[in-house]
């Protein structure tokens, strides 16, 4: 029996305008507080260590990518490079980090959007309208992206120009400052803002999804991440410069509140409104990732067959789609999980350890990049997970073993059927 396939729609400013929605929405309104507690003024070490991995398991996707243009990821990289184990492990810990992700970005949505009381209801709004979007098509998902990243970065640039009108905190910005909380509290923060480069692995799981697979998904990572970084590093230094790290670290809003204490009144709902909008796009483009990763492990029967199916006319994983949409909707209703940056850093993480250890494996002639890359990309990804707050590695070494159970228990059953 042939199996269920999606169809090639993506252009590169498509997979490049999903990453970047990936990215940014998760990341620059959500990672710099948790950062700045571990680390002080140490966060811009820390996001520049966490450039350096996410740059190694950037190239280490693209180089896969081109190798197997397929939906999955690296779920679907490390079954081909290093058998099913190595896989299913890759996949299980994208999946269940993802979702939880998903519910922190429609929580945090609200926490913008919703008036007070409401927060839940239209965070669950929200998830439900934007499943309904990804099971139009593709494209659709693709254009609302579109939309949704300029409307954040417009609302960025208006941050970072009333942040930038005000007095400057320069010093804390010298050399002495950055290494004040040690070593430890800086690879902490890298391996929380690690959470924020995440996003181009989107572009990598639409693999099948994308034209001209072997040279659009490599170029729309690479320009993502370059994209993202850019953003980033501009934000990071401003919000230390206007609030210094201790006022950052304490704020549920840091660049809210960095923009009402320029005096730009006007600014703050411009901002707010960007907020809203970033999440929006983690969202979209988060439910899309984590269906097709969905798909791919039930097409190899990781997952139950059931989820395998693609719909006729629009070309999507519909059925998974909506699984992770009525997770994710379960998830927010029952549970506030905006401080899982720690757990969904771990299970990305070893997802990104998985890609490193395939694209080093890959043969000669399906190189793209020095395997010096891969060795820096599968190095960081242990160091920043064995620095990451306890509670968060204890919970991921927890829901691996749960998968691993999953799974021993339903080859198990497939040998004795």
């Amino acid at each position: 029996m042939t199996s269920p396939a999606l169809a090639r729609r993506l252009s590169l400013g498509d997979a490049v305008f999903i990453g970047l929605g990936s990215m940014i929405g998760a990341g620059v309104f959500a990672a710099f507080a948790p950062a700045a507690a571990a680390a002080g003024t140490g966060l811009i070490a820390g996001l520049a260590i966490a450039a350096v991995v996410a740059f190694g398991n950037a190239t280490s996707s693209a180089q896969l990518a081109a190798a197997h243009p397929t939906s999955g990821g690296t779920y679907a990289y490390g079954r081909a490079e290093l058998g099913p184990w190595w896989g299913f492990f890759a996949g299980w810990g994208f999946v269940v980090g993802k979702i939880a992700s998903s519910a922190a970005m429609a929580l945090t949505f609200a926490a913008y959007a919703a008036p007070a009381g409401w927060e839940r209801s239209v965070a669950i709004a929200a998830v439900a309208a934007l499943t309904a979007v990804n099971g139009f098509g593709v494209t659709r998902t693709a254009a609302a992206a579109r939309v949704i990243v300029v409307a954040v970065l417009l609302s960025l640039a208006v941050a970072v120009a009333a942040i930038g009108s005000t007095p400057r905190a320069d010093r804390w910005l010298n050399a002495d400052a950055l290494w004040s909380d040690g070593w430890y509290g800086i690879l902490q923060s890298a391996g929380l803002l690690f959470f924020a480069f995440a996003g181009y692995a989107r572009i990598a799981t639409m693999g099948e999804e994308v034209r001209d697979p072997s040279r659009t998904i490599p170029r729309a990572i690479v320009l993502a991440f370059t994209g993202a970084l850019v953003v980033y590093a501009t934000v990071g230094v401003s919000l230390l410069a206007s609030l210094g790290p201790e006022a950052t670290a304490a704020s549920t809003e840091p660049i809210a509140d960095a923009v009402a204490a320029s005096g730009w009144a006007w600014a703050e709902p411009v901002v707010r409104v960007g907020a809203a909008a970033a999440s929006l796009g983690a969202l979209l483009a988060l439910i899309a990732g984590i269906g097709r990763t969905t798909f791919a492990m039930a097409r190899e029967r990781d997952l139950p067959s059931f989820l395998s199916a693609v719909h006729p006319r629009r070309h999507v994983p519909h059925r998974a789609e909506i699984a992770v949409g009525g997770v994710v909707i379960a998830l927010v209703a029952l549970v506030d999980l905006r401080g899982a940056i720690g757990f969904s850093s771990f299970g990305v993480l070893l997802y990104y350890f998985v890609a490193n250890v395939a694209a080093f494996r890959q043969r000669p002639d399906r190189r793209r990049y020095p395997r010096a890359l891969q060795l820096i990309g599968a190095a960081g990804c242990v160091v920043l997970c064995a620095t990451l707050p306890w509670q968060a590695v204890v919970a991921g070494v927890a829901v691996f073993a749960v998968g691993a159970v999953y799974r021993a228990v339903r080859l198990r059953v497939s040998r004795a059927a």
